[in-house]
């Protein structure tokens, strides 16, 4: 890569000044509104084919749909069920393709148990599908790079799954699928796009459309740390907003060639000693998928398919939706769970496609990628594991556009051979990570820690903690994350706010009982010193996110989605 990848204050000033044409920059080819999964792979997939590129993002990377996900890079078992068979397909090529060349430190393999109920016709039939998803998985350009499914008897399962209930089952059947933090994902592909020379600037908000005739020919954008209003012109704007494109729409005027439904979808995170088990689960319920998911030292419980019209910053989960999960949950569990062991929840909203009136659990995760008015193009739903083809598919219309207004060729998609940063030397790191633990003082735990986190990038996060040691010591409150990781949040990782390192950087809003909040003091000194924030700024960043924590526990205490909505947007952004 010929530029840094570093997403740093500097790196953000200088993004908007070359978008904005201060810098003495031209237009932009491409212009990607949306700094979620989809964008930033757009963008990577934009400025990888030659094409001059930038990405704006109101308010953090990953801060709607993309860090409130399943956190899963699965094919979808259940779209094998609808026979959807070439979504599946395309998405278990993706998950080869992530797990062996594009994000190996950041995607790994987790087993799940899917249990058998009925004796008899289950498990041939179960298992003729979970063959098809195997072979499926060994077909195209990725290898599986996951182990292949096994049949299990009602013993076994006991002896790998024992909080569970064997007792209304006849066995079941372990498979494979993978995992990610989604928000880191999303980090590390903007980064990469970065890396190879797209501008990227996080809140900057769109507030209009620059117009030639009919023809979309950029943004007006407000920077909301200044408060200045830009213009950023661009030959192709990509609107990838996710459940924000209606609104982007509307701004363009004319008819709406996307309808974008919001679904959403809630998570719990329990400690991972309230059930023992060396492996997931995942059952049907009546009205979704019921998934407990390991996650390190913790369990992620999900989740949910309801349709959501408010606020759509913050998706509120009521106590209903809690309650819904926990008695899902303990119908598998032996030791039932309740509201005490309840760590962390969260509530994600994904931009369902409508063009009929069915339940949102039915409409299609596909994409689509449309053409409104002239210079726009459109991309909305997909799934977190499809993000590449998606940003593939976004920049091919682009292209097109490119070709019959400007007369420029664009080349074909690269990215299925562009590896994310911290993929290059993550295996000789993960090889070397006694060497490192001796080098640097830390916990062989700790090394692999942050292996998992920023790959072959780990050499930058330990040169800190070299040049200074008190940047090696775990972080008050949440002792499961260094001090160094903050300031590398805030130095290479585009975080602006404390929000940004507690929900995003690290998991600690969802990782810890308090919900991060005796981290909160600690982290924004951190940040302060390198943000150059004064104490009462410093106060403000703490006072707000304590303000956030209480709003969602009383959203979170409430019966129904308005009450909890009502609840949650009291306490809104930082400015």
């Amino acid at each position: 890569m010929t530029h840094s990848s570093a997403l740093s204050p500097a790196a953000r000033d200088a993004a908007l000044a070359a978008m904005t044409g201060t810098a003495g920059e031209p237009e932009l080819d491409v212009l990607v509104v949306g700094g979620g999964v989809v964008g930033a792979g757009t963008a990577l997939d934009a400025i990888t084919r030659g094409l001059s590129t930038g990405l704006i993002e109101q308010r953090d990377l990953a801060s709607g749909t993309s860090s409130r996900s399943s956190k899963l890079i699965h094919g979808g078992l259940r779209y094998l069920e609808m026979l959807d068979f070439g979504l599946v397909r395309e998405a278990l090529q993706e998950r080869g393709l992530l797990l062996t060349r594009l994000a190996p430190h950041l995607v790994r393999p987790v087993a799940f148990l899917y249990p058998l109920t009925h004796k008899g016709w289950e498990r041939p039939y179960v298992g003729a599908g979970l063959a098809l998803y195997d072979a499926m998985a060994m077909t195209g350009k990725s290898p599986m790079g996951v182990p292949r499914h096994r049949h299990l008897l009602k013993r076994q399962v006991a002896r790998i799954a024992p909080d569970f209930k064997s007792d209304q089952i006849a066995g079941a059947i372990k498979y494979y699928d993978c995992q990610v933090d989604d928000a880191r994902l999303v980090l590390t592909i903007a980064r990469t796009a970065a890396g190879h020379g797209a501008h990227v600037a996080t809140r900057v908000k769109v507030v209009g459309f620059l117009r030639e005739g009919e023809r979309v020919v950029g943004v007006r954008a407000v920077d909301l740390e200044s408060g200045r209003e830009h213009e950023i012109r661009a030959r192709v704007v990509v609107n990838a907003a996710g459940v924000w494109s209606d609104e982007i729409q509307e701004m363009v005027g004319g008819r709406g060639a996307l309808h974008v439904q919001a679904s959403k979808g809630i998570h719990l995170v329990v400690p991972r000693d309230r059930i023992r088990s060396e492996a997931g689960f995942i059952t049907r319920t009546a009205t979704s998928v019921l998934f407990v998911i390991p996650w390190g030292r913790h369990w992620i419980i999900g989740t949910t398919d309801t349709p959501w019209d408010l606020d759509k910053a913050h998706p509120a989960a009521s106590r209903t939706d809690i309650d819904y999960l926990l008695d899902q949950v303990n119908a598998i569990l032996r030791e039932p769970l309740d509201h005490e062991d309840v760590e962390g929840v969260w509530a994600g909203l994904r931009p369902l496609l409508t063009g009929e009136s069915e339940p949102t659990s039915k409409i299609s995760r596909e994409h689509t990628v449309v053409t409104p008015v002239a210079g726009l193009v459109m991309i909305a739903g997909g799934k977190l594991t499809t993000y590449r083809v998606m940003g593939r598919d976004a920049v091919d219309a682009a292209a097109h556009s490119l070709r019959t207004t400007v007369n420029l060729t664009v080349r074909d998609s690269i990215t299925d051979r562009v590896p994310l940063v911290g993929a290059d030397g993550f295996e000789t790191r993960s090889n070397q990570r006694v060497l490192l633990a001796r080098r640097s003082g830390l916990h062989v735990a700790r090394i692999d820690h942050l292996l998992g986190r920023y790959g072959g990038l780990v050499d930058d996060v330990l040169d800190l903690v070299a040049r200074r040691r008190v940047l090696g010591l775990p972080l008050e409150g949440a002792e499961d994350y260094l001090a160094a990781e903050v300031v590398y949040a805030v130095t290479h990782e585009a975080a602006r706010h404390l929000d940004d390192v507690l929900t995003r950087r690290t998991r600690i809003s969802i990782e810890t009982f308090d919900r991060g909040v005796a981290a909160a003091p600690a982290v924004a000194r951190l940040m302060a010193d390198e943000l150059g924030w004064d104490q009462a700024r410093l106060d403000d960043e703490v006072d707000h996110y304590l303000r956030r924590v209480e709003a969602e526990r009383l959203s979170q205490a409430q019966a129904t989605d308005r009450e909890a909505d009502e609840a949650r947007v009291q306490a809104p952004d930082i400015v």
